[in-house]
């Protein structure tokens, strides 16, 4: 496993996601008042861009097709899943970090 600084705090306010990227690997990262999530960004279904749908609670939509990921877990209620990664926040830097 490794852990790569893929944003700073601010960079990614509550309520919102943006789409970072882990070394090669592109994720979806989100904000839920002040608690961070980072998923596949990839949807399953058609591969639209998961951190750049829409986020109601720890629900995002696809931009594409509308299918819905849980960000805690990346379950789906059509039953797909998408990967979830541990975040850690370093708040002396303001260093969001993911593990993949």
């Amino acid at each position: 496993m490794a852990e790569f600084v893929v944003a700073k705090i601010d960079e990614v306010p509550p309520g919102t996601g943006k789409v970072i990227f882990a070394g090669d690997k592109a994720l979806a990262l989100f904000n839920i008042n002040g608690n961070f999530y980072a998923i596949d960004n990839t949807c399953p279904h058609r591969g639209g861009p998961l951190g750049e749908g829409d986020l109601n609670d720890k629900m995002v939509t696809c931009p594409l097709h509308g299918w819905e990921f849980e960000i805690d877990t990346g379950n789906s209620p059509t039953g797909a899943a998408v990967s979830t990664y541990k975040v850690t926040v370093d708040q002396n830097t303001k260093d969001v970090k993911v593990e993949i």
